[in-house]
């Protein structure tokens, strides 16, 4: 995995904006497979004892945006769980900036220790946030800026991957997807398509829930969750095409043939 060498340059200006404890590399160029058109991610750790300079930063948004217009929302203005931020482009390159509050994600790294699984609703992603969403995150992303440490110190307290969140993890979406694919038989049965949907793609992020967390692979968000799934040792064959189809299809007699292969 390279860095893009936009993120280095873009950290050496925002990680002087007053309240900025620390600047991380995400999503899909963290892991190492970003496509050509993937948006470059990057996490502004924050102190809520000591907020953003809003100011600051929306100077800074300003200026990198090669419109002249993008500006940054305030903490919690993107919901409860992706908090806030902004979305630039850079050199034709999108980029967006995303605000992580390090008590949280302290939180967040103890509930992933601890085995505990919540999902929470969050615009914009369709399965939800689970509480320790903020731990995968600092155990896949990528530190640019972290000189008071406590971002390093948060990522070795958690480790790899707690076995008792794997544990849990497969305990709460083990047995689920026969039960969402009896709604959605139920649903197509009375013609509800919307319902039938619904339960179909709770199925599959039940499946892929499940081998993930028995393969150890950290889950950031839905974005290409299929293929990380598919992409692991104990996936069915083709896993990621035969899902595609069946969803292409609506076709529950397929999904229920790939969750008894599970």
């Amino acid at each position: 995995m390279t860095v893009p060498a936009l993120s280095h340059a873009i950290t050496a200006r925002v990680s002087r904006i007053p309240g900025v404890v620390a600047v991380s590399l995400g999503g899909s160029h963290a892991r190492g497979n970003a496509r050509s058109d993937s948006d470059l991610d990057l996490g502004l750790a924050y102190d809520a004892g000591r907020p953003l300079d809003l100011t600051a930063l929306n100077t800074i948004c300003r200026e990198l945006d090669d419109s002249g217009t993008a500006s940054a929302t305030p903490p919690g203005g993107w919901g409860p769980w992706v908090d806030g931020g902004a979305w630039l482009t850079v050199g034709g390159q999108r980029v967006d900036f995303i605000y992580r509050e390090l008590g949280r994600v302290g939180k967040s790294v103890k509930d992933a220790l601890a085995g505990r699984v919540t999902l929470h609703a969050q615009p914009g992603h369709p399965h939800g946030i689970h509480g320790h969403h903020y731990a995968a995150e600092l155990a896949v992303g990528v530190l640019l800026h972290d000189p008071s440490g406590r971002v390093e110190r948060l990522r070795t307290r958690l480790g790899g991957y707690p076995e008792p969140l794997a544990e849990s993890l497969e305990r709460h979406y083990g047995w689920q997807p026969n039960f969402w694919l009896d709604g959605a038989e139920k649903g197509l049965g009375r013609g509800d398509l919307h319902h039938a949907q619904g339960c179909v793609y709770q199925a599959v992020m039940a499946m892929v829930q499940t081998l993930c967390a028995r393969e150890r692979a950290w889950l950031l968000n839905e974005k290409g969750a299929v293929a990380l799934a598919a992409a692991q040792p104990g996936a069915p064959p083709g896993f990621g095409k035969r899902v595609n189809a069946a969803l292409a299809a609506l076709d529950v007699v397929a999904l229920r043939v790939l969750a008894s292969e599970m």
